[in-house]
């Protein structure tokens, strides 16, 4: 599994936050700030976007960093990403991002 799928199984180069970093796009961290802030009824400024991934070594959005229970849970587990846990498909909380994105299951599964 490539590095660039996060513990939950979703792919960090499709994330707005990490392709703002990677090309240093002022213009898309500004319009991912204003959906991202839209959605989860917070302040978040420019600054705040930029990510290198969920599993690799480097910058990390405040969420994703210190506030995802799945990357914490992860961490807490030691394993290389939810597809390694035995508790996999009864897992509510990362059962969420399968319901809304189908993709990071099958993405865990390979």
């Amino acid at each position: 599994m490539k590095n660039m799928i996060a513990y939950c199984g979703l792919d960090c180069e499709k994330c707005d936050a990490y392709l703002a970093t990677i090309n240093d796009d002022q213009a898309l961290r500004e319009k991912t700030v204003k959906l991202w802030a839209e959605l989860n009824n917070a302040p978040i400024l420019p600054e705040h976007i930029n990510c290198e991934g969920c599993r690799v070594d480097g910058a990390k959005t405040v969420y994703c960093d210190s506030l995802c229970a799945i990357r914490q849970c992860a961490l807490k587990k030691s394993v290389a990403t939810c597809g390694d846990c035995p508790e996999l498909e009864k897992c509510q909380t990362v059962g969420m991002i399968f319901s809304n994105n189908p993709d990071a299951l099958k993405n865990l599964k390979r």
